[in-house]
């Protein structure tokens, strides 16, 4: 399974066509404790860079784009029970949705592990 990270702080696993989007580490800790997602419903399709979802913490409420453009199959629905887990596991159980990726070139210009650590340590 494949890992990409973008400039918004998105994670993005890909697992043949589907992938699996989240916000990083980084990015949950600049929100603080998050209380609420809004996340996309199944079905709904969804373009490379457009808001997919909502997290609000007590800090700021905050839009999750999406990577790729796609078909949403699944949302996490955990999140709704329990937005902490965008917290404590926020690049695992904390995912928000899995989509059917409509194009696979769109992951070309995205980010590896590498490329995104180098990218936070210099903002």
């Amino acid at each position: 399974m494949a890992r990409y990270f973008t400039t918004e702080h998105e994670w993005i696993d890909v697992d043949g066509d589907v992938a699996t989007v989240g916000i990083t580490d980084y990015a949950q800790e600049q929100l603080g404790d998050i209380v609420f997602v809004d996340l996309p419903e199944d079905g709904a399709e969804i373009a490379k860079g457009k808001d997919a979802a909502v997290v609000e913490s007590v800090k700021a409420a905050s839009d999750v784009y999406s990577p790729v453009s796609g078909t949403v199959v699944e949302a996490n629905a955990a999140l709704q029970d329990d937005p902490a887990l965008v917290n404590s596991d926020p690049e695992g159980e904390g995912w928000f949705f899995k989509l059917a990726i409509a194009d696979e070139s769109e992951l070309a210009g995205l980010m590896d592990e590498a490329a995104y650590r180098e990218f936070v340590a210099n903002l």
